[in-house]
């Protein structure tokens, strides 16, 4: 934005004291608005030169009025540089603030994202609207954010009107290089900086967007399953350790109705009951998008849900299954994946995947079904869970194949 400021200095006469002094003042316009003050200093009438706003003689009260004079000139081109560089707009408004100290202390970035993860943190406390993992991800953003103004800028924060695409797009270079972060998981941290910018953006702390230009894109990753050899190894194994036996219950509980761990975990006995067809369904809420999910069980799933239905952990707090921790389960997963001879990186996640291919797709129930069962908003988000099988595409060709 274009902008036009100059500074005059004058003398008022009209406000000469009783001893004939005259106070001088300076007058800096902007944009054709006028800021006007007097500078507290006094100068005979005969000393002050109108042509030149500057103080006339030698003597030491000239050199040093006129020595303030630059300074003062040297403030205003400062401040009109660092509103530049801030990429704040140089209006009357703005520079009188800065000019005059109203204004506000710096919002520091650090800081309005630990007010951000406290209010989640919270929230989460009272069982609203966020989970802990979600948590657990903002708080790994927040002190990546802080490792990187560290390592960028050696500080431990940043007044958030310096933010600008340069600091996007080099954090972005750091987390792929100094921490070694895969393209998705990179563009995952930058996405929770981004919804912290973008409050700061609502509330009109900020008047620019960092983000303006940068390119958030995703890249499409093929998702693992367990193929139905590798299901059914898991399903017949039994394993000399209870723990494990515990794991693989409900890891093949969530292959066999898709739920993701969160789920799984806070499912309580209340959302199994009948359903249209009068066997048993699972009505549930995801916690992560508060969509509801409503599934019919399949006899491996109830057979499990059967199993634990004595249990002493299970009755007492309501819940279907005695679900460990993430970490614990993902880390007997891999146990149980080197015991039954499995190659793949086996993580609860995987169990998602496993209902939507091999249970569900490959079976022949359509997308829409599937999607409604793993509670999706829309179709798109399944097609990124379920990629179409080649068994699928070779008994859909089969049709065709008759023809010719």
């Amino acid at each position: 934005m274009e902008h036009r400021i100059s500074v005059l200095f004058y003398a008022r006469t009209s406000k000469k004291t009783s001893k004939g002094l005259i106070p001088l003042y300076i007058r800096i316009t902007i944009n054709g608005q006028r800021l006007e003050h007097s500078i507290q200093r006094l100068v005979e009438t005969g000393q002050w030169s109108r042509a030149a706003g500057r103080v006339k003689g030698s003597n030491e009260q000239a050199r040093q009025i006129n020595l303030y004079l630059d300074t003062l000139i040297g403030k205003v081109r400062r401040i009109e540089r660092e509103m530049e560089i801030d990429g704040q707009p140089l209006t009357f408004a703005n520079f009188r603030e800065k000019w005059l100290g109203l204004t506000e202390a710096p919002r520091m970035l650090i800081a309005i994202f630990q007010q951000h993860n406290d209010q989640m943190a919270a929230l989460i406390k009272v069982g609203k609207d966020f989970c802990p993992a979600t948590l657990d991800r903002y708080n790994t953003s927040r002190d990546h954010t802080q490792a990187f103004l560290k390592w960028k800028y050696g500080v431990s924060d940043i007044d958030i009107r310096r933010l600008n695409f340069e600091f996007v797009s080099e954090m972005e270079f750091w987390l792929k290089t100094e921490r070694n972060c895969a393209h998705n998981t990179t563009m995952k941290y930058i996405s929770n900086l981004k919804k912290i910018v973008n409050g700061c953006i609502r509330k009109g702390w900020l008047t620019k967007d960092p983000f303006t230009g940068f390119r958030m894109t995703k890249v499409d990753v093929e998702r693992e399953a367990l193929s139905d050899q590798e299901l059914r190894k898991i399903d017949s194994k039994v394993f000399a350790a209870d723990r494990l036996n515990y794991v693989k219950d409900i890891f093949l509980f969530s292959c066999y109705t898709g739920l993701a761990y969160a789920d799984v975990k806070k499912l309580k006995r209340s959302e199994v009951s009948p359903g249209i067809d009068g066997g048993s369904w699972i009505f549930t809420n995801r916690q992560k998008t508060e969509t509801q999910s409503r599934i019919p069980l399949l006899p491996p799933a109830l057979a499990i849900l059967e199993k634990y239905r004595d249990s002493d952990v299970c009755s007492a707090s309501g819940h279907v299954l005695p679900v460990l921790s993430n970490q614990k389960m993902n880390a007997y997963l891999k146990e149980i994946a080197d015991v039954c001879g499995i190659s793949k990186n086996l993580t609860f996640h995987i169990a998602r995947h496993t209902f939507a291919t091999t249970v569900t797709l490959s079976n022949g129930v359509p997308i829409e079904s599937v999607s409604k069962m793993l509670g999706h908003r829309n179709l798109k988000t399944t097609q990124h869970y379920a990629r179409v099988l080649d068994r699928k595409v070779s008994e859909d060709m089969r049709q065709v194949r008759g023809k010719y």
